[in-house]
């Protein structure tokens, strides 16, 4: 594979994330209650919305249907535990973020916060994000050296720029 194809298929990801994105909020902006079953299900439907309309293939809207669930969850969870503002999880100035990404994040990450509450599986310092998926806004502290890498916009996650470690995780508290 060429970096070209690599670029293509991150770009394509990137797009697909942010297109999820959107498909959830006016699923959720629709809905009548939100709650976690609504939450999967919306995010289900974007999923299987890229595949329909042949923006990916089933196994690529998996995985980013995995990447957005779990920025989600952890957005949520941190809004939810800590009572803090997303610029607190995001640990950077809201205000750099584009303004399309931020209105959608906001909205289902507030109404998801009590649901988050509720996840069985909750994890201390969240899930981990590894290099080569693709993240929302927010920044990511590499597990080996401790390096932040800041997300102003969705985006691939590289390598850590500093050891060249690939696995990362989302620092909320302060």
């Amino acid at each position: 594979m060429s970096d070209t194809d690599d670029t293509s298929t991150r770009e394509k990801w990137q797009r697909a994330y942010d297109d999820m994105m959107m498909r959830v909020k006016t699923a959720y902006e629709e809905a009548e209650e939100s709650t976690r079953p609504a939450l999967e299900g919306f995010i289900h439907k974007a999923r299987d919305s890229a595949v329909e309309l042949e923006e990916l293939t089933h196994e690529e809207a998996e995985k980013v249907a995995y990447y957005l669930r779990r920025d989600l969850q952890d957005a949520g969870k941190h809004l939810a535990e800590t009572g803090h503002e997303l610029g607190d999880w995001l640990r950077f100035d809201i205000d750099q973020i584009e303004d399309r990404l931020l209105s959608v994040l906001s909205l289902v990450a507030d109404r998801t916060r009590l649901e988050m509450l509720k996840f069985e599986h909750d994890i201390e310092e969240g899930p981990a994000w590894n290099t080569g998926e693709i993240t929302g806004p927010g920044t990511l502290v590499c597990e080996s050296c401790g390096t932040t890498l800041r997300f102003h916009a969705t985006g691939h996650i590289p390598p850590c720029p500093k050891c060249n470690h690939t696995v990362f995780h989302r620092k909320n508290k302060p």
